[in-house]
């Protein structure tokens, strides 16, 4: 049984940075370092989002809102993703989920991220 759990999220001034980490357990480690893994978010009232991934080469492709702030990376030793957040606007504030595709999509439970200006 494959688990994401998501950690890094918090309250934050506009401007400010967040690390978010995205912790893989169970499987083994041949599923996560051949899987690609992104961040989506959701918004209040609004869908869920992908705002980056980055593939098992480590490639990373970004949504236009995030591009130049945003910063995705991942520890195939560690098993963990990470998202670098930084020059944060109040539009970012919402709940960031990781996910892990290797045929079957895993989710995490989420992380609250808000933004206050």
């Amino acid at each position: 049984q494959v688990q994401l759990v998501e950690s890094g999220g918090g309250f934050v001034q506009a401007g400010g940075s967040l690390r978010l980490s995205c912790a893989v357990s169970g499987g083994n480690g041949i599923i996560f370092s051949g899987a690609a893994m992104g961040w989506y978010r959701q918004a209040p009232g609004k869908q869920r989002e992908l705002v980056a991934r980055i593939t098992t080469a480590g490639s990373p492709n970004y949504a236009d809102s995030v591009k130049g702030r945003f910063a995705i990376s991942r520890d195939n030793t560690k098993k963990t993703m990470y998202l670098q957040m930084n020059s944060l606007k109040f539009e970012d504030t919402a709940v960031y989920y990781c996910n892990l595709g290797f045929g079957v999509q895993y989710w995490g439970q989420g992380t609250q991220v808000t933004v206050y200006s």
